[in-house]
């Protein structure tokens, strides 16, 4: 075991994660791969091992905490970036099936590769915009958990997730310190769109971070999401 595995283990193992060998070996891999691509595509400002571990590999995870996924769970990762916080959630849990949402073709890339080469089944990446996946019958309504990491402020970012949520399904949006604050924003845009507020859970390591989770409990109305850019322009 190499000095990052071992440090890795122990940092999962503190926030109570549990891995086998070859999980190891998978977010080691992940790790080499995630720097070597990095110096052609903007893929992270983290290289340090430590910072890699910590606020990406172990913070992915945190959901896993607050949500035992069923076998087979469907799960969308909505503008995942270089695969957080999916791909540590499926090298955790290799039982689901996931579908990762990037609209940056060079990020596409990468995750295209990265599942290859951590040789990972049932992973679906989609290079398009989540305003066009959602209205996409293939995938509309079809998740049973949805999951966003620091992608947009909570009302636009329900609009471009709640289309993809399968009714009584959960979105779980990782946000900061301004959590609080979002919520009372998207009042409008959950009521519109078909979900509820049910909770916050606070990281007792990281305390910055904060998950968000909304259920769904209706049907998102046939004219949401809007065209692209639109959410972000008039967030409901």
């Amino acid at each position: 075991m190499n000095d990052f595995a071992r440090l890795l283990k122990k940092r999962m193992e503190e926030r109570g994660f549990s891995l086998d060998s070859r999980q190891l070996a998978q977010f080691d891999i992940y790790r080499r791969e995630l720097i070597d691509w990095n110096e052609k595509t903007n893929l992270t400002s983290l290289t340090e091992d430590p910072d890699i571990i910590d606020k990406h590999f172990v913070d992915s995870l945190l959901v896993i905490r607050y949500v035992s996924p069923e076998r087979g769970l469907r799960i969308a990762d909505v503008g995942t970036g270089a695969g957080f916080p999916g791909i540590p959630i499926k090298i955790y849990r290799p039982d689901i099936r996931l579908s990762l949402l990037e609209s940056v073709g060079k990020k596409a890339g990468f995750l295209e590769h990265i599942a290859l080469k951590l040789e990972l089944e049932n992973v679906d990446v989609i290079n398009d915009r989540a305003e066009i996946v959602g209205r996409s019958p293939e995938h509309r309504e079809k998740y049973d958990l949805v999951v966003a990491r620091c992608l947009a402020r909570l009302p636009v970012l329900v609009e471009y997730c709640l289309p993809l949520l399968s009714v009584n399904g959960e979105f779980v949006a990782y946000k900061g310190s301004e959590a609080e604050a979002e919520i009372r924003e998207a009042g409008t845009a959950l009521e519109e769109l078909g979900g509820r507020f049910t909770r916050l859970e606070y990281d007792r390591y990281a305390g910055s971070r904060v998950l968000v989770f909304i259920e769904k409990v209706k049907k998102t109305p046939d004219k949401y999401p809007r065209r692209p850019g639109i959410p972000r322009k008039r967030p409901l």
